[in-house]
C-alpha cells in the first residue's frame, strides 16, 4: 500500500521547517552548555526543546501521519508539557539577571506538575497496552474513557492558570532586575536585557492567544485543524527568533555583577514611612566636590563600586548618600552631571566641531538610545530642541 506519508504541503512544510531550524539551535545550545557548564544555556534548551517537541502533533498531522497510519499509538506520545516551559523561562530569566544564581534542590519542585503527567500518561498507556484489541485502535479505554474527558480538560485548566502566575512571577523578576541596575550602573543600555523583554512578550502573546482559542473553540465555534494552525505557525517563529537570540547573545558578562547588598529606595519617604538615617551634610559636599572636580562621570563604564573607591566609601555608604541626600538613585545621579556637561559643551559651541552624539559619547554616555532617553527623561526635551532653543 502506498504511503502518504510524509506529504510536503503548504501547512506541513513551514512548521516543519521551523521546527527542525529550532531543533538545531537546541543542540548549539545544548553543545555549548556541555562546553561551559552555564545554567541559562541549558534552560534555553530545554525550552526550544520542548516547544519544538509541543510542535510535532500538528506537524506530523499535517503531513499525513495519521490518516497514513490510522492505528498510531502517537497520542500517548505526545505528552503536554506546556506546565514546564514557563518555569523554565521563569528559570532562564534568574539564571540571567542573578550572578549568584544556583539551581537548588527544592527548586525541583516547580517541575513536580510535569513529571507528574509523565508519569501519569505511561500508567494510561502501560494499562491500554494490556487490553485486548488495542493493536487494531488508536486510542485504548484509559486514554477514551479517562484522559480526554476529564484529565485533559482539568489538566488545561490548571496550566493555564500555573503559566499565568509565572508569566507574572518573571516580569517582576525582570523589571525587578531592570530597576536594581540603575542603582549600580551610569550607563544600563547594555544590561538592559531588552530581547528577554521581547521574549517575555512574545511568550505572553503565545498564551493569550492559546487561551484565546481554545475559549473559542470550546464556547463559540468549533475551530479546524487549519485554523489552529497559525498559532502552531507563530510558535514556530517564536522558537527561531529564542533561539537566534540566546545563541547570539553573550549573557555571561552578567555573571560579574554582584549585587550583595540592597540601596536604600531614593526619594523623601512619606509620613508613615520608618524614617531614613540622616546623612552628613559633609559627606554630601565631599561627594559634590568630587563630582565637579574629578568628574568620574565622563568614564562610561563607571558604576557604584568605582566610585565607592574614588569617594574613599564602601558602596552601602555611597548608596545612601546618594539615594538620601541628593534624592536620586545612582543612575540618576551620574547622568544629571552628563547631561549638564553636555549643556555646557554646547554653550561653549562644541556643536561646531563635534556631532551631538560625539559630544555625549564625550560627556560619559556610551550610546545614542541611553543619551536620548536620559537627555529628555531628565529636561522634558530631546537634544535638538535643546539646541534650537539654545541657539
Amino acid at each position: 500500500m502506498f504511503l502518504s506519508f510524509p506529504d510536503f504541503n503548504i501547512w506541513s512544510a513551514p512548521l516543519l521547517i521551523l521546527t527542525l531550524q529550532g531543533l538545531v539551535f537546541a543542540a548549539l545550545l545544548l553543545s555549548r552548555y556541555l562546553k561551559t557548564n552555564n545554567p541559562s544555556d541549558l534552560f534555553l534548551f530545554l525550552i526550544l526543546i520542548i516547544t519544538c517537541y509541543h510542535q510535532t502533533c500538528y506537524t506530523v498531522g499535517f503531513m499525513g501521519w495519521y490518516d497514513t497510519y490510522r492505528n498510531t499509538k502517537i497520542n500517548y506520545a505526545l505528552i503536554p508539557l506546556s506546565i514546564a516551559i514557563l518555569p523554565l523561562i521563569y528559570f532562564y530569566v534568574k539564571s540571567v539577571t542573578m550572578s549568584s544564581f544556583h539551581f537548588k534542590k527544592r527548586d525541583w519542585l516547580h517541575f513536580l506538575p510535569a513529571f507528574a503527567i509523565i508519569l501519569y500518561r505511561v500508567v494510561i498507556y502501560s494499562y491500554d497496552a494490556l487490553q485486548p484489541g488495542f493493536n487494531d485502535t488508536q486510542n485504548g479505554y484509559l486514554k477514551l474513557q479517562l484522559d480526554e474527558p476529564f484529565v485533559q480538560p482539568i489538566y488545561a485548566i490548571f496550566g493555564y492558570l500555573q503559566n499565568l502566575l509565572y508569566l507574572a512571577f518573571t516580569f517582576q523578576l525582570f523589571y525587578t532586575y531592570r530597576k536594581k541596575i540603575k542603582a549600580y550602573f551610569s550607563n544600563t543600555y547594555r544590561l538592559e536585557l531588552n530581547w528577554i523583554l521581547s521574549f517575555l512578550i512574545l511568550y505572553a502573546t503565545l498564551y493569550v492567544y492559546d487561551l484565546a482559542q481554545t475559549l473559542i473553540g470550546e464556547y463559540v465555534v468549533a475551530l479546524n485543524y487549519t485554523q489552529r494552525w497559525w498559532l502552531t505557525l507563530l510558535t514556530g517563529l517564536v522558537i527561531i527568533y529564542v533561539g537566534i537570540k540566546g545563541y547570539f547573545t553573550d549573557t555571561t558578562q552578567l555573571k560579574k555583577l554582584n549585587f550583595s547588598f540592597t540601596p536604600h529606595p531614593s526619594g523623601i519617604p512619606e509620613a508613615s514611612d520608618t524614617p531614613q538615617k540622616s546623612v552628613p551634610s559633609e559627606a554630601i559636599e565631599e561627594l559634590k566636590q568630587l563630582m565637579d572636580k574629578e568628574k568620574p562621570y565622563l568614564d562610561p563604564e563607571l558604576n557604584l563600586a568605582d566610585l565607592a573607591q574614588i569617594a574613599n566609601m564602601n558602596r552601602a555608604q555611597l548608596s545612601e548618600t546618594i539615594n538620601t541626600g541628593f534624592g536620586k538613585n545612582f543612575n540618576d545621579f551620574i547622568n544629571q552631571y552628563r547631561v549638564n556637561a553636555f549643556k555646557n559643551m554646547l554653550k561653549a559651541n562644541k556643536q561646531d566641531k563635534l556631532s551631538l552624539l560625539g559630544i555625549a559619547f564625550e560627556c560619559g554616555f556610551n550610546s545614542k538610545a541611553t543619551f536620548n532617553r536620559v537627555f529628555r527623561k531628565l529636561t522634558d526635551q530631546s537634544p535638538s530642541e535643546y539646541l534650537k532653543i539654545l541657539s
